[in-house]
């Protein structure tokens, strides 16, 4: 494999690492996009009905629009996922929450063959995804794990 920008020269920390998932934005986007629409359409198409007990009313299709755009929003909740890493340590924002390390808890930065992301295994056994890095990004995902795997060790070996 090759890598498209040169090694960094000794005695300079590597760059820093921003990753955001690019495919499932993309599908986030046109699933947020396809529930809005799916949602006015059927509150358009429930005021339609014959007069009787059963008619909906502006409000209720209000209602059943708002409801589109609440489902709309927790789809759009998946592209929060971002790593941000530089020589100091790494911050994980996912779905829910955001976790700030420093690299010497880290023990290593994997992408296994099959998996849908990457991981921090820790010291302490524990284990953090990268919601982020996601395999399904390709190249740049390799590059984002090796630009974090080199971090980590340049983490590990004090400047001279």
């Amino acid at each position: 494999m090759t890598s498209s920008a040169p090694p960094p020269a000794p005695g300079t920390p590597p760059a820093p690492v921003v990753v955001r998932p690019r495919v499932l934005s993309r599908v986030c986007w046109g699933v947020a996009a396809g529930v809005l629409v799916l949602f006015a359409v059927l509150a358009v198409a429930l005021g339609a009905g014959p007069e009787g007990d059963a008619q909906f009313r502006l409000a209720d299709q209000v209602a059943f629009f708002g409801l589109g755009v609440l489902l709309a929003l927790a789809v759009l909740s998946f592209t929060r996922a971002r790593v941000e890493a530089d020589e100091h340590g790494i911050r994980v924002r996912n779905v829910v929450g955001e976790k700030v390390l420093p690299w010497g808890v880290v023990r290593s930065v994997d992408l296994v063959d099959g998996t849908p992301w990457a991981t921090l295994d820790l010291h302490d056994d524990d284990t953090i995804s990268l919601l982020a890095v996601q395999s399904g990004d390709g190249e740049s995902t390799v590059q984002a794990v090796l630009g974090l795997r080199a971090l980590l060790a340049a983490s590990r070996c004090p400047p001279a």
